[in-house]
């Protein structure tokens, strides 16, 4: 599982939290919270982002955005901006 070279910040020793946008496909992570308010969340958690959620990272589009996602057993799309708004710790699947 590789990541980009930024990194968020830690949740404990040895976990870090990252956002999903800066999860490479194909790889895995697992959602720890999504920190916005509003519309915004609540279309995120019905999409099934929710806290403990496993995450695959699929493949990305040629331009390296629009990424494709799995979660819950199926499959959706997110821009780069849209995935930024979810944290996550990677390799959670």
């Amino acid at each position: 599982m590789e990541l980009s070279e930024k990194k968020t910040g830690e949740s404990a020793p040895g976990q870090i939290v990252t956002t999903l946008d800066r999860v490479i496909p194909p790889g895995t992570c697992r959602v720890v919270s999504v920190p916005v308010p509003g519309p915004v969340r609540k279309r995120l958690f019905a999409l099934g982002f929710v806290p403990g959620a496993v995450v695959e990272a699929v493949r990305s589009a040629p331009l390296g955005d629009p990424i494709e996602y799995r979660v819950k057993g199926y499959f959706l799309s997110l821009r780069k901006e849209e995935a930024r708004l979810i944290s996550v710790i990677p390799g959670g699947g």
